[in-house]
């Protein structure tokens, strides 16, 4: 059974997230609301002909917003502390792109805890593995602020 945050110690790690399938419906929406419509990532034609990669590719940011999905898949909800919020990320690195269609998950261990006036702030380092490709997606550490808990 998932942990609730409070019960989480540092070094521990996460039960890895579920597969999210990446499809171009989604990376377009993302397009939409980002402005950002790159061929690479929304010209399915053009990128079959041209691109290194013989397909579209996601944004990078995408990949990043899927994180809190996963994160809340993989933790308990504590009824005393039920706000949690998307505190920032620092040190993201993007290493392999994610092709239309693949499949990305995540693994997550909790590295550093702090307390803030407005909760207590947790330190995921965070890796999005991709199906049967040998280099992650990405690597970063996530910030979530678990509101209320002191």
């Amino acid at each position: 059974m998932n942990k609730k945050l409070l019960e989480l110690m540092e070094e521990e790690q996460l039960p890895v997230s579920e597969w999210v399938k990446i499809k171009q419906s989604d990376i377009n929406l993302f397009a939409e609301a980002t402005g950002d419509h790159q061929w690479i990532h929304v010209d399915e034609d053009r990128c079959a002909k041209s691109s290194p990669f013989g397909c579209t590719i996601a944004h990078g940011y995408f990949s990043v917003t899927l994180i809190p999905q996963c994160l809340y898949g993989c933790i308990q909800v504590d009824p005393k502390f039920p706000t949690l919020l998307n505190y920032g990320v620092d040190k993201i690195r993007f290493i392999e792109p994610v092709r239309v269609n693949d499949k990305i998950r995540f693994h997550s261990t909790l590295k550093k805890v702090e307390r803030k006036a407005s909760g207590r702030l947790f330190h995921f380092e965070t890796t999005a593995e991709i199906e049967n490709r040998d280099k992650p997606a990405l690597k970063g550490v996530f910030l979530t602020l678990l509101v209320g808990a002191t």
